[in-house]
């Protein structure tokens, strides 16, 4: 099987490849803002925009006189933003097609950091450095990572960001891997707030809560901030405090969410997991600051390619499946059942049982027992439940549906 994925490591530079590095990352924002502005202006007049080839050849006419400062860097961090940019139109002409009204791609700031660039060409992989197209060789921090290339490994692109005075070299490569054959159990993963994960064998994946955990010192981070004189040098240090401490607890968040799907997927053969209305759930303004930090998307996505690598299966139930209302014992469903309530009490057999592990009892059933399910439902409804698969790559994904 052939997949793309990314191996992102920090680098170890010098003021001299600092300084050539944010030119790098400097060119690549202007022209993405350079080109935003003349598809803009052009989709104005004609109702077209030039694609990113056509952009290109123009900046090069433009880098003779006007922006010869451009070729300071390579010609591929200009190049590459502007196939950015029209990755960025095709999702704005996506939804124009469906009917909806959006904004322009925005303009990228240098107040949001100084931004990425990528390299393509050739890129070659040492133990200790890794030698880039114009850039020359670097020295990594971590030893022993990224892949080189090989006969099972080609390398696309490298792409260098900076975040908090840190920068970071990730390389995109297609990689032809061996898929076992996976015959752990099946289980359902109730995702929760005060729990991130609560599976059907048992186990509970605490949530680290990362951001609450850090909430005082963040205040405290940003009052010092605000406090300071804009563009002094304390204010520049104050910044790059607070910047540091918001990687710490998306690391720790990212942590915790690489580490909870990997092990699912290399250990449990079929995933169940239930369709959450997160853009309904965020509108709670009491409850969107800990979704957020949980991040339930993110665990998606992560599990949907890693079930494919690991030759799992990952199902989806549908957004209103009464995971949490319905007795996993005797198919009862409750009309009512609070988010206050953590421990579900079934009037008619008697079950005490800890809210998520009933979930994720009731996700199980879906998979591992259809019949015995459908049965448990016709009793209060007369529903049905319908596997429907979905096949991308090989790796059967089914979704979970009503009829």
């Amino acid at each position: 099987m052939i997949i793309q994925r990314g191996f992102k490591t920090e680098l170890e530079l010098n003021n001299r490849q600092r300084t050539l590095y944010r030119k790098h990352a400097g060119c690549a924002r202007f022209a993405y803002n350079w080109g935003l502005r003349r598809k803009i202006e052009t989709y104005k007049l004609t109702g077209k925009a030039p694609n990113a080839m056509e952009l290109h050849r123009e900046l090069n006419q433009l880098k003779l006189g006007e922006f010869s400062w451009m070729y300071e860097v390579s010609k591929c961090a200009p190049q590459e933003s502007l196939r950015n940019l029209d990755k960025a139109f095709e999702h704005f002409y996506r939804r124009l097609k469906n009917g909806q009204k959006p904004g322009f791609p925005k303009f990228k700031s240098k107040k949001q950091g100084l931004g990425s660039f990528r390299l393509t060409g050739k890129i070659r992989v040492f133990e200790h450095f890794i030698q880039l197209p114009r850039l020359g060789r670097i020295k990594l921090k971590e030893q022993g990572y990224l892949p080189s290339k090989s006969n099972r490994v080609h390398i696309l692109s490298a792409t260098i960001s900076e975040k908090a005075g840190r920068w970071f070299v990730s390389l995109q490569v297609r990689e032809e891997i061996s898929v076992p054959k996976n015959v752990g159990p099946i289980v359902g993963v109730d995702l929760g707030i005060n729990r991130l994960a609560t599976i059907s064998d048992g186990s509970v994946i605490e949530n680290p809560k990362a951001l609450k955990r850090y909430g005082r010192k963040l205040k405290r981070f940003q009052r010092y901030l605000a406090r300071k004189q804009k563009g002094s040098r304390n204010w520049e240090k104050a910044k790059r405090r607070l910047q540091r401490l918001h990687v710490q607890v998306t690391n720790i968040r990212r942590d915790v969410l690489h580490k909870t799907t990997t092990m699912l997927a290399k250990t449990k053969s079929i995933i169940v997991i239930e369709e959450l209305n997160m853009s309904g759930m965020l509108k709670n303004h009491r409850l969107a600051r800990s979704l957020a930090d949980v991040a339930f998307f993110t665990f998606r996505s992560q599990l949907e390619y890693k079930t494919k690598w690991y030759g799992s299966q990952l199902i989806i139930a549908p957004r209103f499946y009464p995971s949490s209302r319905c007795c996993s014992k005797c198919g009862n469903i409750k009309e009512k059942f609070s988010l206050s309530t953590r421990i579900f009490r079934c009037e008619k057999c008697g079950l005490l049982i800890d809210r998520g592990m009933n979930a994720s009892y009731n996700l199980e059933t879906v998979t591992t027992s259809s019949m015995e399910t459908e049965n448990a439902w016709s009793e209060t409804g007369g529903n049905s439940l319908l596997a429907v698969p979905v096949d991308e790559t090989g790796t059967e994904q089914r979704i979970i549906q009503f009829s």
